[in-house]
């Protein structure tokens, strides 16, 4: 498999999150936080690792042929940290379900192993700002990839992607807080998976006009689902 398109691309910008207690999402994003300073964090949410002793991630190996830079679909390599070796950062806000781990540690020392790993990361230049977030619409087309109920491609190590639409306006705060919501169907595992809204080709823009381009937007991080007991709570 040759990774070209964007696409295939996020199919390599999560990693299963396996905890000792459960199995969540993790997305990688690219982040510049000064002129010389760039790299890779792993997101997901604070409820995947927190109250947890020890969590693994697995990454496909980097083929040796065609010059590498390309998967090794079915190779693998899996570490696993224990509580004192990873560096989880949550958010302050304690309503806030986000907590973020610098990657570069665990591939620099899975490259010190003689091991290289294959990854894609999303950039954080497709978080939107306020400017863009105005201009969606109140319904619009999103993606989402993970490992819903722990459920994956097992021999090629690769996610699952789901598709929906929003259910609240992603520029208006749901209950006055800094979340939305989604129509689609999410399991357990989902937790920490990246959403974005995903255009290929043509899309409709707020005035109804029509343009042709590709649209990717990353809306948010999916951390909860709401469901309906059989006795009717």
């Amino acid at each position: 498999m040759k990774v070209e398109t964007v696409s295939e691309q996020l199919l390599f910008a999560t990693l299963r999150v396996q905890t000792d207690t459960s199995v969540g999402t993790g997305f990688i994003v690219d982040h510049r936080w000064a002129d010389d300073k760039a790299g890779p964090f792993l997101v997901t949410n604070k409820h995947v690792v927190e109250g947890t002793s020890s969590a693994s991630l697995t990454f496909t190996l980097e083929a040796q042929s065609d010059g590498g830079n390309q998967p090794a679909l079915g190779q693998t390599h899996r570490v696993t940290l224990s509580k004192n070796a990873w560096a989880w950062t949550g958010h302050p806000a304690p309503d806030v379900d986000i907590s973020v781990m610098p990657l570069a540690p665990i591939v620099n020392l899975i490259a010190d192993n003689g091991v290289k790993v294959f990854y894609r990361s999303i950039q954080t230049d497709l978080v939107p700002n306020e400017s863009t977030l105005e201009d969606l619409d109140a319904v619009e087309e999103i993606l989402f990839v993970g490992y819903p109920s722990g459920v994956y491609d097992e021999i090629h190590n690769l996610p699952v992607s789901r598709k929906g639409t929003t259910a609240t306006h992603p520029s208006i705060d749901y209950n006055g807080k800094p979340i939305f919501l989604i129509d689609a169907s999410v399991f357990p595992g989902s937790s920490g998976s990246p959403v974005l809204i995903w255009n290929n080709g043509f899309f409709a823009n707020r005035d109804g006009s029509l343009r042709a381009q590709q649209r990717v937007i990353l809306l948010g991080v999916l951390s909860s689902v709401l469901y309906r007991e059989a006795d009717g709570s």
